[in-house]
């Protein structure tokens, strides 16, 4: 039995080869939008563990002393040193930036962190749920190619 999205259960006994087959292709499609999205939250997972880790970093040394790289372009840095270690602008999305002290803007990105990660995890259940499904979908279409092939 596989469930569809309304959350109605259809017996896959008793749908025909091609039916098998278009409802094989669709739970393919799907997997493979979640796998993709997937993939998009881990990427963003670990673009905000970087930002809270370079955060962390002006908790813990004298970065005033520190020569940094600052980005001109998306392929040109040149060095620079900060000159308030207190404060940073944090990116809070769709274009908006926020002034925030360290330790908030430490704290708004490992809440960032910790959300992604719980999306991530839903995510994965669904996925692992999703190739459940396609695997019983194909030992159907095995059976029943197997019939086929008796008669």
């Amino acid at each position: 039995m596989a469930s569809s999205e309304q959350g109605q259960q259809i017996d896959l006994g008793d749908l025909d080869l091609p039916q098998l087959q278009q409802v094989k292709s669709q739970l393919e499609e799907e997997l493979s939008h979640l796998t993709q999205s997937y993939s998009q939250l881990r990427g963003a997972q670990a673009r905000f563990n970087d930002c809270k880790d370079s955060v962390d970093t002006l908790k813990t040394e004298r970065a005033e002393d520190k020569t940094i790289l600052v980005p001109l372009t998306s392929s040109l840095y040149v060095p620079g040193k900060l000159s308030n270690v207190e404060t940073v602008i944090v990116d809070v999305g769709t274009g908006y930036f926020v002034e925030k002290s360290v330790a908030d803007a430490s704290k708004f990105y490992k809440e960032k962190i910790d959300y992604v990660k719980a999306s991530a995890a839903k995510l994965q259940e669904t996925i692992t749920s999703k190739q459940s499904n396609v695997r019983a979908l194909v030992n159907v279409m095995q059976d029943k190619i197997q019939e086929q092939q008796k008669n």
